[in-house]
């Protein structure tokens, strides 16, 4: 027997912890979380002076336009037992209550039907648009038992869990390929080169106006993995155009300084897609391999010279493409490149490999979720 309960009923908003004023604590900050990702991907420390405080287990879900449409919401999982963390005050801090699964409650939060309802709650000035929390309180809730609600959570955690297990070697193997690149950088020769020496910068493509072609959105970008969190599928109605074998570099700030990059190898043979005008596109010349310039926006060295160049007005600086194909680094025998491409490739083919799964999976847990939320599926013959 599913019961009918108010939102605030299951769970505890803005639950109370303390830190105090200077303490040095774990941050999750709202760039730092992937959209529609279960776990943070990124924290740093720093002294708490305000904002929203949190434990293990507890769901955080943004409560500012656009970050709550872009799916940013997370479980948090990075803290030790009895530590308290923080983040912005733009997030909702959602904890289970006595007999609420924790992982039932962050799927809750997740699916649609809670997230549409914080959205069309939405009040405020036209971009600054926030949720109001008392809407999201007393909103209704069918809520199983707690032997069902482990079962669903389980279900779709196992999902997850095998996403993350994914993203996890897909970090490992780049942490590989950046390591190989450091070791043909150091060891290459004192003389140098231009990066418009081996790559092309924003090369022109073809893509006629009006053709629905993948797009991909800045805010899809990671600055933790080389692959963008998806895509959809549009108009093409102007912006940077690109193909597998391109890397992909945001030129404005913030989105430089966070490290927002991509590597593009997920498209068909010969499919172009387009995204932002605020990319810089990086493709390879002839007999270079892809991958490197990857590995080369990922850079300290890169990044470093790239952000010193922003020129503009605050707030809206930017990099010229320019500027990035004057990027002086040694020049590279080909035998070095070979020894780089022979184990760089197959990393990428992997991670590749691993992307096209996690969007299947996604796919498949958002096809469940709804279903599993309105006890639509039986889960009484599933096993805890």
């Amino acid at each position: 027997m599913w019961d009918e309960k108010r939102l605030k009923e299951i769970a505890v908003f803005n639950p109370r912890e303390t830190l105090k004023k200077g303490a040095v604590a774990k941050r999750i900050a709202m760039e730092q979380l992937q959209p529609f990702c279960r776990d943070v991907s990124a924290f740093d420390f720093a002294a708490f002076n305000g904002g929203t405080k949190f434990r293990n287990g507890d769901t955080i879900m943004a409560r500012i336009t656009p970050c709550l449409e872009n799916g940013k919401m997370a479980k948090i999982n990075v803290l030790d037992e009895d530590e308290v963390g923080f983040g912005s005050t733009e997030y909702i801090v959602l904890r289970a209550r006595e007999e609420i699964d924790e992982d039932f409650l962050y799927y809750l939060i997740y699916s649609s039907y809670v997230r549409e309802a914080a959205i069309k709650s939405m009040v405020g000035s036209s971009g600054r648009q926030r949720v109001q929390t008392s809407v999201l309180e007393n909103l209704l809730i069918r809520v199983p038992p707690y032997r069902e609600q482990q079962k669903i959570g389980r279900t779709l955690k196992d999902i997850d869990d095998k996403i993350a297990s994914n993203r996890a070697i897909n970090k490992n193997l780049e942490e590989q390929a950046q390591a190989i690149f450091d070791e043909i950088i150091s060891f290459s020769s004192t003389e140098k080169c231009f990066l418009s020496d081996i790559a092309n910068i924003n090369p022109k493509r073809q893509l006629p106006k009006g053709t629905v072609a993948r797009c991909v959105d800045m805010s899809q970008l990671s600055a933790t993995s080389c692959c963008p969190v998806g895509w959809e599928f549009k108009s093409f109605n102007g912006g940077m155009k690109f193909c597998n074998g391109d890397t992909l570099l945001a030129r404005i700030t913030p989105c430089l300084e966070n490290g927002k990059k991509a590597y593009i190898n997920f498209l068909q043979e010969n499919e172009i897609a387009f995204g932002s005008t605020e990319y810089i596109v990086i493709s390879p010349k002839e007999a270079y391999p892809a991958e490197f310039f990857y590995c080369l926006v990922n850079d300290s060295a890169f990044a470093d010279y790239a952000v010193k160049n922003l020129n503009g007005s605050s707030g809206r600086q930017r990099v010229s493409a320019k500027v990035i194909g004057q990027y002086r680094l040694p020049k590279i025998s080909t035998e070095r490149f070979s020894y780089f491409s022979g184990i760089a490739s197959s990393s990428f083919t992997v991670i590749r490999n691993n992307f096209y799964e996690n969007i299947r999976l996604a796919a498949l847990r958002d096809a469940l979720l709804p279903r599993l939320m309105s006890g639509e599926l039986d889960v009484s013959n599933i096993e805890l």
